[in-house]
């Protein structure tokens, strides 16, 4: 994450698009596998989180993970909540260090910087590890036009990880985080161009503020080499704080949403001579607050996309939700010869909040490995459990919604049934992995906005197919300085039949494409080792379009045009206390659009070129 370019920054997700096939972001929004849905882990320890498409900032600075374990499908019954990918965050820890600090200083065009303070060290016994980082730029998040207005970000958090080996049976981890990051919502200044005329923002001055904070402590205890047991209460507030200025038009929108939750999870491992086997309990109590309101504005500088009589009542809306999921897990993975495992798992979980819903959730696999070739297959079948937000509309913000030809059903969960074929083939030093998937989805989550208001809600559609294929290819170190890696989707994601939950205007989809549906997904990096102790990493990205939500001028067909961007990282280590770096993320400076949806500000387009210098010091205390 260190030398690939931009991965390391407080906001990027470069650490999972880079490497992950079917990975991208658009609207602001990291997809995976076509849906939006994915889960977090630290250490293993689940981070809930039901809500949809609410916040743009990250949970965790990339500065502070020692690793990323990624999986996308084919998951073990202990994995569940969301599940079109699994993150678990392998933290540093302190273990690495030994009474070392390193500071980290960038400064780049748009005035933007990126630095952290950090410091760990270990004894035999205890390890800690903090942390503190601070950004802002000029350039936040994806623009509605390729000029940028309006678009600062800032935001600052911190980093904790305490480890204490009471005995050789027993240890104890905590786990801390909080992060707070404040967006400027980017608008498009001309109320007479194309954009405005699909999505008119130049009235808007929005802000989004968002706070998360994450609290987990593991007892873990060693009955003997093959017996492990894991108990982790933990801890998670989440909020998003969407604001406007009063005098915005066509509305100045207020939507503020804390969730809470804590719960924990308990599990018991067994690695016997045939058999890996695991059960558990996972659960966690949920309070949500939603505060919402609207304030209808005209324009005063003769905008023709809003003419008169353009107000509306002003109205505010406040609900209190709470809800709960528990869910047990069983998993065994047998391998009766030494060329073939089985695996079986259940996953029952209940979900109590606007509705009360039970789902047991099977999944099988299995894992052939072929003698001397050492290639393996393997192939899976299972079905997945993912409960819906707490959402409610009632009241004065029903009434504004029925006045726009919607109205409000109570949300169900997602229901997904996923079949997977894979081949991993080793071919000295070379790794090639290839998989197909199919995943069908019925209470497919999504996200739709209120009329012309910038109150987005969730929302089902009822049936959801995703398709595709990926391939991963990673290289030795070649001639002992380069090192390739590649990652590639050809995906087709799919939804069709009624808008069934949460905000619906009624109407029927005939299986056409999903907003963030990209049939070509590409990115090829490198690595290169330098003499003098510099180093050169890069990646190009290749994305064949989006769903193209208006085909007309100056787009005609079913996607927007395709588009490719080149980044690139030249470093050098002064000795072992100074390193310093180059980055240039969009080296070429390619525009496009992205998507053409109204999430966020309107329209987007991805990121001019960003050029900035990073340096590291370390030193010991």
């Amino acid at each position: 994450m260190a030398r690939t370019p931009g991965a390391d920054r407080s906001n990027s997700m470069a650490m999972i698009t880079d490497f992950v096939p079917g990975a991208y972001i658009t609207h602001d929004q990291l997809h995976i596998r076509g849906g939006h849905q994915a889960s977090w882990l630290v250490d293993g320890v689940p981070v809930p989180n039901t809500n949809i498409a609410s916040n743009l900032g990250p949970q965790f600075d990339p500065k502070d993970i020692d690793y990323l374990e990624v999986s996308r499908g084919s998951y073990g019954a202990e994995f569940g909540d969301r599940t079109y990918g699994v993150f678990n965050v392998v933290p540093r820890t302190g273990f690495e260090r030994n009474r070392q600090a390193e500071l980290v200083l960038s400064a780049g065009n748009f005035y933007q910087t990126n630095d952290q303070f950090s410091l760990g060290s270990h004894t035999e016994r205890f390890a800690y590890y903090a942390s503190l980082n601070g950004t802002r730029s000029n350039l936040g998040i994806e623009t509605p036009v390729p000029q940028v207005f309006h678009d600062v970000a800032s935001g600052y958090g911190g980093f904790g990880s305490l480890i204490f080996n009471v005995d050789p049976s027993n240890q104890l981890r905590l786990v801390t985080s909080l992060r707070k990051d404040s967006y400027q919502i980017p608008y498009d200044p001309n109320f007479n161009d194309l954009e405005s005329t699909m999505f008119d923002s130049s009235g808007l001055r929005d802000v989004d503020h968002e706070s998360d904070g994450i609290g987990n402590l593991s007892w873990v205890h060693t009955f003997n080499s093959k017996l492990l047991l894991t108990v982790s209460p933990f801890y998670h507030y989440n909020s998003a704080n969407y604001t406007s200025a009063l005098g915005d038009y066509p509305t100045a929108t207020t939507a503020r949403h804390p969730s809470t939750y804590a719960g924990g999870q308990v599990s018991f491992n067994a690695n016997l001579p045939k058999n890996n086997f695991q059960a558990g309990f996972y659960g966690f109590g949920q309070r949500d607050q939603q505060n919402l309101g609207v304030i209808f504005n005209c324009p005063t500088n003769s905008d023709p996309n809003f003419p008169p009589p353009c107000n509306g009542s002003p109205f505010a809306d406040s609900e209190h939700l709470s809800g709960s999921i528990s869910a047990f897990f069983l998993d065994d993975k047998f391998k009766p010869l030494s060329w073939l495992t089985l695996s079986a798992g259940m996953r029952p979980t209940h979900f109590s909040g606007g509705v009360a819903e039970t789902e047991i959730s099977p999944r099988f696999g299995v894992a052939l490995n072929v003698p001397r070739l050492n290639w393996t297959f393997r192939a899976f079948y299972g079905h997945y459990y993912q409960a819906p937000p707490l959402v409610s509309a009632s009241g004065a913000l029903l009434q504004f919604c029925q006045t726009n030809n919607c109205g409000f059903v109570q949300l169900h969960g997602e229901r997904d049934e996923e079949e997977q074929f894979g081949v991993t083939i080793p071919f000295r030093g070379w790794l090639v992995d290839a998989d197909t998937f199919r995943t069908n989805a019925s209470n497919f989550f999504d996200h739709n906005n209120i009329g012309e208001s910038n109150l987005f809600f969730p929302l089902t559609i009822q049936r959801a197919l995703i398709r595709g294929w990926e391939l991963t290819l990673r290289s030795p170190r070649l001639a002992h300085r380069a090192q390739i890696h590649l990652a590639y989707s050809n995906q087709v994601a799919r939804a069709g039949g009624s808008i069934n939950g949460g905000l619906t205007d009624f109407s029927t989809l005939d299986w056409g494409p999903l907003d963030h549906d990209q049939r070509n997904t590409l990115n090829l990096g490198a690595d290169l080792t330098l003499p003098r102790h510099a180093y050169a990493s890069t990646n190009v990205y290749y994305g064949s379009g989006f769903t193209n939500a208006f085909p007309a001028q100056p787009y005609p067909g079913n996607y927007l045009p395709q588009h490719t961007t080149l980044d690139l990282t030249l470093g050098k280590d002064f000795g072992e206390r100074v390193s310093a770096s180059v980055n240039a993320i969009n080296l070429a400076n390619r525009r496009v659009q992205l998507d053409n949806s109204t999430t966020f500000g309107g329209f987007h387009w991805n990121n001019p070129r960003e050029v900035y210098v990073e340096l590291r010091y370390r030193f010991h205390y």
